[in-house]
């Protein structure tokens, strides 16, 4: 569930541990998805509140500017868009950065959910497929 690492991180560290890739992926999968709802809800009004104190509005500024930044795709195709942006495992992508930039561009959040839950899953997939192998080799 943690930015930036997310399940591109934790796939590959729970194959690494003993776990198979099966369940790694899984856990991954579903650990990924758990907070997305909540984002998904949550993060504008509390970046609007946060925005307009002194202390957190620099921080606030600067990570809607880096999510803007690469919400090109999302604004150009809007869902199928968002599902590419958090499918790719990439860094900088995935579903913390997804669901910012869903929420302000106040996507629906049932479709934004959804768009997003299956980036997740693809991801996990891709992470998983390319992880086993790199693991198989050693």
């Amino acid at each position: 569930m943690l930015p930036i690492i997310e399940l591109r991180g934790a796939v590959p560290l729970g194959i690494s541990l003993g776990l198979s890739p099966i369940h790694s992926t899984i856990l991954s999968i579903i650990g990924n998805m758990i907070i997305v709802p909540f984002l998904l809800k949550l993060l504008h009004p509390i970046m609007a509140y946060f925005e307009k104190t002194v202390i957190f509005s620099k921080t606030v500024g600067w990570v809607k500017r880096r999510s803007m930044s690469k919400a090109a795709i999302i604004k150009k195709y809007s869902l199928l868009g968002l599902f590419i942006f958090v499918a790719i495992p990439m860094p900088g992508t995935g579903a913390w950065t997804g669901s910012v930039i869903a929420s302000l561009l106040k996507m629906n959040f049932r479709k934004a959910l959804l768009s997003i839950s299956l980036g997740i899953i693809t991801s996990g997939i891709i992470v998983a497929t390319i992880s086993y192998k790199v693991f198989s080799i050693f």
